[in-house]
């Protein structure tokens, strides 16, 4: 069989194999993404949405780093809402509906079109590994592919089961094969695997579903998207609609418990607690008499509907009964039943920092297999995974994002720190210590120093980043050097506003500051010009929460020195002192890179940080 050769091998098509795929070619390496399926090139298995509460905010950090899951889902979107308006910037988030074969159609065509990249259908069955170092795959059909760099992003696929009732199949995804061979390679390479679940709904025909009896969720009058790129949203914009489980509802599931293989024993894995089955909403909230359930349209040309809230493992027969009890789907007609699905993943703290497997040079796992489960979650590590397979190439430093710069540093500091905990891990923003500072709209702020160092920006975005950039900080010198003096014309127009009178000269920055006031107000008590209204809006976020936000950066300043200090990745625990054997064993599995990291490790107390600090001094490491 004909061997060929490229610089980097992506195993997968999903949302990180895509994103590994697309950084590693666009930083000018010669990559071929590898996929069973041709035609599922960023498929959505599951719900057909992007975005939410923390994830939305990873969709733009990648945006911000030059990947693709921010444009694809504005030029594909059929209804964008903004999440927790009522609270802060900080957690305010955005997510859309896509139209899933739009989506998937156009990421196809973005991969297929990407100079230095090649796609092609094939199963990898195994990893040429020689001395410690990757060097290629092996297909299943006796393909051998030599490579200095291999990206495994195997999503749900790895020896995946599929479940419904008392059914099971091999697969990745309904429609889909399993992928073989490659789980017992990583086996052989001595990574510790588990297994995890995941599921989905029933899909409804839309047609069979009494819309006039349930509430409308309409999308924003005015959406606005994921990237920084796009001024708005392409796709005409449409609805979803609002029901609920009741009494009879649960009283079915109830009744068949035993024939779910989630209760009957067949599946021992957990899935993700905060998006259970309807199953587990049943069984662990007896007192609830009903759940909420989000019929979610699958595209403008089909009359598929995902009914966001129904996963379930459950037979047939039974999911037919349940749907049918629910208010406006007295006559829904299943087109696709829902399933589980169990599948391996790798134990995430077997990897380094960058995404590298540490046993195996040049080997980085992306994704699912890593224990995560979303697709923004997937496509984050995808893009970290390809852009640090191209360094490792080329001798460079790898790309390490801190907790204090990104979401997408939390989740992976998360994963290759503490793991995932025996269940799928989900970013949320409740996970990010730093969350004022980390907020969707200054994600391209944040961010684009390194995605211009790692040559992931185009001309006109890093154009368009410094025009912003001047026109923020040109706008908060303006606000900080403009004083309002306290005149009869200013104390008059407060109190039209509805705003307290000040005696005393501030400055028009102390003005926004105040809840109540708007960027146009104080512009024009201050005499200040109107400004983009993006700009605008961000001067508004820095002003609301300055106070905090210089908490937060001299926190982060703070803890710079523990993440500064470096940890030797062949340090021998055992000769430090004052470790308890505990905290030995835990430090010599996961064999953090700084004492910042050792500190996250669940189990590391103050102390053990100290001894460490005191055994870096005396060995001249510090």
């Amino acid at each position: 069989m004909e061997e060929r050769a490229y610089e980097i091998v992506v195993v997968g098509a999903g949302h990180a194999g895509i994103e590994a795929a697309l950084a590693a070619a666009r930083t000018g390496r010669s990559t071929v993404m590898l996929t069973m399926n041709l035609d599922n090139i960023g498929q959505m298995s599951c719900n057909p949405a992007i975005g939410g509460i923390g994830k939305g905010h990873l969709v733009r950090e990648i945006d911000a780093l030059g990947g693709e899951m921010g444009r694809a889902i504005d030029a594909c979107g059929i209804q964008f809402r903004r999440l927790n308006t009522r609270k802060g910037a900080a957690v305010q988030a955005t997510r859309a509906q896509a139209d899933k074969a739009r989506y998937r159609a156009r990421m196809k065509r973005v991969v297929e079109t990407t100079a230095l990249l090649s796609v092609r259908q094939a199963h990898v069955v195994d990893l040429l590994v020689t001395d410690g170092r990757v060097g290629g795959v092996v297909t299943a059909d006796g393909e051998t592919i030599h490579a200095a760099a291999v990206v495994v992003t195997t999503g749900t696929f790895l020896d995946g089961l599929m479940y419904v009732g008392e059914c099971t199949q091999s697969g990745g995804r309904h429609g889909d094969q399993a992928a073989r061979g490659l789980g017992e390679s990583l086996r052989r390479l001595g990574l510790a695997t588990g297994r995890l679940k995941t599921g989905t709904c029933p899909r409804l025909d839309s047609r069979t579903i009494d819309y006039d009896s349930l509430l409308e969720q309409p999308g924003e009058s005015a959406p606005l998207g994921f990237s920084f790129d796009a001024a708005r949203p392409e796709l005409p914009q449409i609805s979803c609609h609002v029901t609920y489980t009741n009494p009879i509802t649960h009283r079915i599931v109830r009744e068949s418990i035993d024939k779910s293989p989630i209760y009957s024993g067949t599946i021992r894995s957990r899935g993700p607690r905060y998006c259970p089955s309807i199953e587990d909403k049943i069984v662990k909230f007896p007192g609830r008499d009903r759940h909420r359930v989000f019929l979610e349209p699958e595209g403008l040309d089909t009359t598929e509907v995902y009914p966001n809230g129904l996963s379930t493992a459950l037979p047939l027969d039974v999911q037919k009964a349940f749907v049918t009890s629910i208010e406006g789907l007295r006559d829904a007609v299943i087109v696709r039943p829902g399933y589980a699905i169990e599948y391996d993943y790798v134990v995430p703290t077997q990897l380094r920092p960058s995404l590298e497997v540490r046993a195996v040079t040049g080997l980085f796992l992306a994704g699912q297999i890593n224990g995560t489960t979303g697709y923004e979650e997937a496509a984050a590590q995808g893009l970290i995974a390809g852009v640090n397979a191209c360094r490792q190439l080329g001798g460079e430093e790898p790309l390490v994002l801190g907790r204090a710069e990104a979401y997408i540093g939390v989740l992976i500091d998360d994963l290759v720190t503490r793991g995932v905990a025996g269940e799928p891990y989900r970013m949320f923003t409740s996970r990010a210590e730093y969350r004022l500072i980390l907020r969707e709209d200054n994600a391209d702020l944040r961010l684009a120093g390194q995605a211009e160092r790692l040559g992931l920006l185009g001309g006109q975005r890093r154009a368009r980043l410094a025009d912003k950039r001047v026109a923020v900080e040109t706008g908060l010198a303006g606000l900080r050097g403009t004083p309002v003096n306290p005149s009869a014309d200013v104390r008059r127009h407060l109190i039209e506003l509805g705003e307290a009178t000040t005696q005393r000269p501030i400055t028009a920055f102390d003005l926004l500051r105040r809840p109540g006031l708007g960027y146009g107000e104080v512009a024009e008590i201050a005499g200040l010009e109107r400004l983009d209204a993006e700009v605008e809006r961000q001067l508004e976020i820095e002003a609301g929460y300055d106070g905090y936000i210089r908490r937060q950066f001299a926190e982060v300043e703070r803890l710079r020195g523990l993440e500064a200090a470096c940890l030797s990745e062949d340090l021998c625990y055992e000769e430090v002192e004052g470790l308890s054997g505990e905290a030995t064993e835990k430090l010599a599995r996961i064999r953090p890179t700084s004492l910042g990291q050792a500190s996250r490790i669940s189990g590391i107390t103050p102390a053990a940080v100290a001894a460490l600090a005191v055994h870096l001094k005396k060995t001249g490491q510090a």
